[in-house]
């Protein structure tokens, strides 16, 4: 990123004044909004810059550690949905028996 002017060129910077020229208290307000603006503008950058190589190095950390697969987690979890599997059937079969007798059961 290129920057052309610095916030102390802009505060630095005269204008010739001439019989029809700006006034120049209007034109040091909005040069004073607009320093303002760049300081402003500089360090969001600076801060957006840190952070981004913060989250670079962590990401690059968290590729670089291998993941562990807990194969008793992952077991106890596939018996947990069985066991709701069977609950559901279970219900809808008692729900069938309910609705349509037991003539639909038979």
């Amino acid at each position: 990123m290129k920057v052309n002017l610095t916030s102390q060129e802009i505060l630095d910077k005269e204008f010739k004044t001439t019989i029809r020229g700006y006034n120049q208290d209007e034109v040091d307000e909005f040069l004073d909004s607009v320093i303002e603006d760049y300081e402003t503008l500089h360090k969001e950058i600076a801060q957006l810059r840190d952070e981004n190589k913060k989250l670079k190095s962590s990401g690059a950390a968290a590729t670089s550690t291998p993941k562990r697969s807990n194969t008793a987690t992952s077991s106890n979890q596939t018996q947990q949905r069985g066991q709701i599997n069977y609950d559901v059937l279970q219900r809808l079969s008692n729900l069938e028996k309910a609705v349509f007798g037991k003539k639909y059961s038979d």
